[in-house]
């Protein structure tokens, strides 16, 4: 089923050449969406509560999150989303280069809803990010906006 109004999607990326692969893999979609992008964690926050240049930007229905992040890394936000009521259910995926497995079990630990390395062919990059579009905007039933 395609959406009839776009599909707001918060990446949380500090590397351009990643921003370019997931715009290029939503791009692809049959999906509308409208990606934000935010290149660290503190501004990641301050979209999320509107502060700042971010006032009058749309809540996202998913949140693309890198763990290598300037500033304010992506443990620490998944950690501030997690403990605040409005944001906690926003779905969360760790979109990573990490395979230490301190990452994933931390990840998880912290209320991530998947964590997803990020391949290193960037055919297979854009798949991965299909992939996730596909399954939480077509097979997910999400929660619905409460803030």
């Amino acid at each position: 089923m395609i959406a009839a109004s776009p599909i707001d999607i918060l990446l949380v990326e500090d590397s351009p050449g990643d921003v370019e692969l997931v715009r290029q893999g939503l791009t692809r979609s049959r999906l509308l969406n409208s990606l934000h992008v935010v290149q660290d964690g503190v501004e990641a926050m301050d979209f999320l509560h509107h502060r700042g240049d971010f006032e009058d930007v749309p809540r996202p229905a998913l949140i693309l999150l890198d763990i290598n992040l300037p500033r304010k890394n992506g443990h620490e936000v998944l950690r501030e989303l997690r403990s605040d009521e409005h944001l906690r259910p926003i779905p969360v995926v760790i979109l990573t280069t990490s395979d230490h497995e301190r990452d994933i079990l931390k990840a998880y630990e912290e209320h991530a809803n998947a964590y997803v390395q990020k391949p290193l062919n960037a055919t297979e990059f854009i798949d991965a990010v299909r992939g996730i579009e596909g399954f939480w905007f077509s097979l997910v039933r999400l929660p619905p906006e409460t803030a």
